[in-house]
């Protein structure tokens, strides 16, 4: 299958992650994205499936779409949903978008146009990335069939040069395992990738290591088939009954390093197939397992790829870019910034949030349009001094969290490789996507996991002049080149979008949350 374009030039909206999971729209005009946000940020709700009237009527701002261009074909879907047993959700019509979008009268009329899962992301991967040439790798837990691709972009294609079906899936298997620990899949996955830095994937279980049993429960070892990832158990089902006697928090510590383990052994298969399959020095990462940095990390040191490219928003909600890019004339997306969502609009806080920092207080950030991406990156984030003492759980409690949970640095993009043993090949990380040992993790309490890693973000004055300002000005007060940033909400609830948001939050959890200079 080859995904290539028509010599087209309309305004498009693209719909990603709706009536699944985490629902965005963008509005691309030619290679130009000139509007991407996610419905939660509009409707309050986490990761909200549903699209709204709010968020529709900020994209129209930025141009009345031509065409609808939807992420998945419904009616593939609905195949597998039957093969599945989903009987309700198969045979409920309502959901086919063509009836579904008929509730938003601003859409009357706009003709919609159905894309494979799979396709838009590796659109949305390849077509921002800048390569000519890549091999482009996608995983997630499942698409209408398909759980694993492999593409080969090449000049203004991408073809498909491997496939793989439910219900075999990497991202159904990390999904299950995140449930069986006691947290929301689709949604806590990250929570099990922090926790397993606190565990023993080897860890003797019934005389026999941990992860090897979890590797027989589900059917990975001694598989004869020549799939690259199999399981005889269908993870789509859950897991829970899998080491019922595993209770502890130490238990859950274990259980979590052995599902992070097992999940890079597979990856490492899935990567040398991509490498052998396409001979390219770029790598593509797409996909909601593309967020698991700890193995991003580890494909960047390992396998040979010169560049390796993963967009912002690698999971469902990123299609609406992808999905935009076959009415282009031109076969590239003009990648940018994340900064794609609504705009609070007024001059940078810069002076008033160094001066509470400097007190070593905790301060929030909502500022210009927001982050594209589950990811703050400097317009809605939280932030402190990473050298005070107490601060990681200080902000743990306002959030919410775990009191085990790390924070992550933004740093002076100069500065990193003094502070930081970063991956091999990268020289910048903008959105927070690799992981690093800190070179002084006693100095720096506040982002550093027990592992002695950060998951960095590195900030240089082209792509965000105004955050280089702020940790600039930090640097010149203090000697220190960094700031905690996390996202500015609290744990289930949606990243602040707007001005009313910026105030709630100051209001509910006593924080300062500065909109303007």
């Amino acid at each position: 299958m080859t995904h290539s374009y028509t010599n087209n030039h309309k305004t498009v909206l693209g719909i990603g992650g709706a009536l699944n999971h985490d629902a965005s729209v963008s509005i691309v005009k030619g290679n130009e994205i000139l509007f991407a946000a996610h419905a939660e940020r509009y409707s309050k709700i986490k990761n909200d499936p549903l699209l709204n009237k709010e968020i529709l009527q900020d994209a129209f701002q930025y141009g009345t779409p031509d065409v609808i261009a939807w992420y998945e074909n419904p009616y593939k879907k609905k195949t597998r949903q039957l093969y599945a047993g989903q009987y309700k959700t198969a045979f409920d019509m309502d959901e086919l978008p063509k009836n579904y979008l008929q509730q938003f009268p601003e859409l009357k009329g706009i003709p919609i146009e159905y894309q494979s899962h799979h396709s838009t992301h590796a659109a949305s991967g390849y077509h921002t990335s800048g390569f000519t040439h890549a091999a482009v790798v996608v995983i997630d837990s499942i698409g209408e069939w398909e759980t694993l691709t492999i593409w080969q972009g090449s000049g203004s294609t991408v073809s498909k040069v491997y496939s793989q079906k439910y219900p075999d899936s990497l991202g159904l298997f990390y999904s299950a395992m995140t449930q069986r620990l006691g947290l929301k899949a689709n949604e806590d996955e990250y929570i099990l990738m922090g926790m397993a830095a606190y565990g023993d994937h080897d860890r003797k279980y019934k005389d026999k290591s941990l992860y090897v049993q979890l590797m027989t429960a589900l059917g990975i070892v001694g598989n004869k088939t020549k799939k690259i990832v199999s399981f005889k158990k269908n993870l789509h089902r859950g897991c829970n009954e899998l080491f019922p006697d595993l209770t502890t928090e130490q238990d859950m510590f274990d259980l979590a390093a052995a599902t992070q383990h097992i999940y890079e052994m597979m990856l490492d298969r899935v990567i040398k197939l991509a490498r052998d399959l396409v001979h390219s020095p770029n790598l593509v990462l797409m996909g909601g397992c593309a967020l698991n940095c700890k193995a991003n990390s580890m494909v960047t040191d390992n396998y040979g790829f010169n560049n390796v490219w993963i967009m912002p928003n690698p999971g469902d909600s990123g299609s609406c870019i992808g999905v935009a890019q076959k009415y282009n004339s031109d076969w590239t997306l003009d990648w940018k910034t994340p900064y794609l969502g609504y705009n609070i609009e007024g001059d940078y806080p810069t002076e008033k949030v160094l001066k509470v920092l400097l007190t070593g207080e905790i301060c929030g950030i909502a500022n210009g349009r927001a982050e594209f991406g589950p990811r703050a990156l400097g317009n809605r984030t939280l932030t402190a001094d990473p050298r005070g003492p107490g601060v990681k759980d200080k902000m743990n409690e306002i959030k919410h969290r775990q009191k085990f949970r790390p924070f992550a640095p933004m740093i002076l993009e100069e500065d990193v490789h003094e502070y930081f043993e970063m991956p091999a090949n990268v020289t910048q990380s903008p959105y927070m996507q690799f992981i690093a040992k800190c070179k002084f993790p006693k100095e720096y309490p506040a982002i550093i996991h027990v592992d002695g890693t950060s998951r960095v973000q590195t900030v240089n004055q082209l792509q965000h002049p105004d955050l280089y300002q702020l940790l600039s000005r930090f640097k010149e007060e203090t000697g220190c080149p960094m700031l905690v940033n996390t996202s500015l909400n609290i744990k289930g609830k949606p990243i602040v979008n707007d001005e009313q948001d910026a105030i709630d939050f100051s209001e509910h959890y006593g924080v300062k949350v500065f909109t303007s200079d």
